[in-house]
């Protein structure tokens, strides 16, 4: 008879039975799975359901199931986590390599925090309005790379392209002002068909879970090639995103109202349940925190990013990717970007005693997030985590 296992949550954890963020990992010399998280440990779910869909390199096989699949799966986890399990199919989490848990369709990047497009529109237009006449009437976006969402851990390699200079004339070489963009990502499970726009309201019906982000920024890059079109090399580059994915149904306790929105959305955007959530982040640059972005003060709801990206007909697929863009509050020590935190580079930050703007080679930054858990307590949407390494 095979030996079976309690698994012993911490007390505080971040990732008790009412969270269960599933992952895909590899136990050394093995081929990868899909887990779900459980305190310090990881629940082989092909193991512990005896279940050949979690036997894959990605959490795609499951989430194209649909959402009566991801529930009555949930249900049987936290009923596994309850009981003893077999040894087998328990992991340290210290002891497994984590890798992107999703097969990336497509990936889009908003640009819908207030906070955010006022503090840029006040830094690159000082003169003006700071936001576009289109701001409030619609959730701006750009399609990026999927091919470069990486998972957390990755270094992240400075880019080169081309530099804006005094002369008006253009050099070439590795970004000077790399930056960071702590954002929330949400993963479509279910996909759409073309030529059918998904409604606000099923939102939670294609929408499997939420992870987080780091949105890798070269200004320099982007503020010379963004005249007139948007984003490309200076973002292209490279996304982060964290290799735990918290399921929606684990969120009910952070969701709360969105802040006013006026004027009053177009009535496809309006949205018909609440999808503000209630999610505090922690930006820590080598070690220091530098800055706490508040999620909840986010003007668009991803739900109403959802309905403007397939508005036209686009369809999504299992594995499509989109992130809330840069999160911040309305305080300096809310800020979501370097760029912000040191306007422009103008206001440098003091980081562990040496007056700093933008990101050197060798540098880190982590990026945590924590919710309100159901039935008390918070819970953690673990880390997105990269190192910025010389150019090549």
């Amino acid at each position: 008879m095979s030996s079976r296992v309690r698994i012993e949550v911490p007390e505080g954890s971040g990732f008790g039975p009412t969270h269960l963020p599933y992952c895909v990992f590899r136990p050394l010399g093995e081929e990868p799975r899909v887990g779900a998280r459980l305190g310090d440990s990881i629940i082989d779910l092909a193991v512990a359901l005896d279940d050949p869909m979690f036997h894959q390199p990605s959490l795609n096989a499951f989430m194209t199931q649909g959402p009566q699949c991801w529930r009555e799966v949930r249900e049987r986890v936290r009923a596994a986590a309850e009981s003893e399990l077999p040894a087998a199919a328990v992991h340290e989490v210290r002891a497994v390599r984590l890798d992107l848990p999703v097969e990336i369709g497509d990936y889009v990047d908003f640009y819908a925090s207030l906070d955010h497009a006022t503090a840029l529109g006040r830094m690159l237009r000082p003169n003006a309005e700071p936001l576009l006449p289109n701001w409030r009437h619609l959730p701006v976006g750009y399609h990026g790379r999927s091919g470069t969402v990486v998972v957390s851990g990755t270094d992240i390699v400075r880019p080169h392209g081309q530099r804006k200079t005094d002369s008006g004339t253009p050099d070439f070489g590795p970004s000077r002002r790399l930056d960071i963009e702590a954002e929330l990502g949400f993963i479509v499970g279910a996909g759409s068909e073309l030529g059918r726009p998904i409604e606000t309201g099923e939102f939670a019906e294609h929408v499997f879970g939420v992870a987080l982000v780091n949105d890798w920024s070269a200004r320099d890059i982007q503020a010379w090639e963004g005249q007139p079109l948007g984003p490309f090399l200076g973002k292209s580059f490279a996304t982060t995103l964290s290799a735990w994915v918290t399921p929606l149904d684990a969120l009910a306790a952070a969701r709360i109202p969105l802040p006013a929105q006026h004027p009053e959305p177009l009535p496809y955007l309006r949205d018909t349940a609440a999808w503000g959530l209630d999610i505090n982040l922690s930006v820590e640059w080598n070690g220091q925190v530098v800055s706490t972005p508040p999620y909840r003060r986010m003007y668009w709801s991803p739900a109403q990013m959802l309905a403007h990206m397939t508005v036209n007909g686009a369809s999504t697929r299992t594995g499509d990717l989109f992130a809330s863009g840069t999160i911040s509050g309305a305080d300096r020590s809310e800020r979501g970007s370097l760029m912000e935190m040191t306007w422009g580079g103008t206001e440098p930050l003091e980081l562990n005693g040496v007056q700093r703007t933008f990101l050197n080679d060798g540098d880190e930054v982590t990026i945590t997030a924590t919710a309100p858990a159901v039935g008390g307590g918070r819970l953690s949407l673990g880390e997105v985590r990269g190192r910025a390494v010389k150019a090549v």
